[in-house]
């Protein structure tokens, strides 16, 4: 059934998705003698670089909201942002940097996009759990809400998931995909509410920018950590049905050109 197929397949391959997620996690900091600490040490120095910039910076204050909340705001935008960057600048590329496991073996494609993901969310839960830490050194408090982040996450991933699928099955016919979303990305930062709220824009361009469903996502993950109050129940399930509609849209056309992609790398 096509709406269960690409879990049925990621099942039937998850030990391969796990072994490789499992390489790629431990041989990034392999040769690097602080190791994992790295990986926590990188958010935390972001985030103190932000809480820096913006306790000196005007509008947290002009606005009214609180040194750390704005801070913690942005850098809650930039966890997400992140994981869409890294996912949609590397995956063009993907097919390519995987060419000799496909050619000479029969080697399920599709699981690529599966460990790539799952790669770039473990990052984003340790700049998450970063967060959390220093909001709780900071102010003492951290909402029992955060339980229910994983339901934003799970949906989030399902996005993502759709994206490297359509933006690998589109790189392996042409590397200018890649140059494109190297230049692209950058840019959509600003049309991100990433440093600010939708609701701080003139009216006549919020409803274009509520079309980026990532922002969407970061204003729910804000809603949960930063702000204590729950999303609603109708943008998160639009966004739910928008996410699993990218995720099998992407699933089908990358399955439609596998055979081609095979023959063209």
């Amino acid at each position: 059934m096509i709406l269960t197929e690409p879990f049925e397949r990621a099942w039937h391959h998850r030990e391969l998705i796990r072994a490789v997620v499992r390489r790629e996690l431990t041989s990034r900091f392999r040769d690097s003698f602080l190791g994992w600490i790295w990986a926590i040490f990188a958010p935390l120095a972001m985030l103190l670089v932000y809480t820096t910039i913006f306790t000196i910076a005007t509008p947290a204050v002009a606005s009214g909201v609180p040194i750390y909340d704005y801070a913690a705001a942005s850098f809650c935008g930039l966890v997400l942002f992140n994981v869409f960057a890294e996912l949609a600048a590397r995956s063009p590329t993907l097919l390519h940097e995987h060419v000799h496991f496909i050619k000479k073996s029969i080697f399920p494609a599709e699981t690529i996009a599966w460990t790539s993901t799952i790669r770039a969310i473990v990052y984003g839960a340790i700049s998450f759990g970063t967060l959390l830490a220093v909001r709780l050194a900071t102010v003492h408090y951290v909402s029992w809400k955060v339980v229910f982040v994983p339901f934003i996450i799970v949906p989030f991933m399902l996005l993502m998931l759709g994206t490297v699928w359509f933006l690998m099955a589109l790189g392996a016919f042409t590397r200018d995909v890649a140059h494109l979303m190297v230049s692209i990305v950058p840019l959509l930062m600003f049309a991100t509410p990433v440093f600010f709220q939708v609701e701080q824009l003139p009216a006549n361009l919020q409803p274009w920018i509520k079309l980026n469903l990532v922002g969407d996502y970061i204003a729910m993950l804000r809603d949960l950590v930063i702000y204590q109050r729950f999303p609603s129940p109708w943008m998160y399930l639009g966004c739910f049905v928008a996410s699993y509609a990218v995720f099998l849209f992407g699933y089908r056309f990358f399955k439609e050109y596998k055979s081609v992609i095979v023959d063209v790398l």
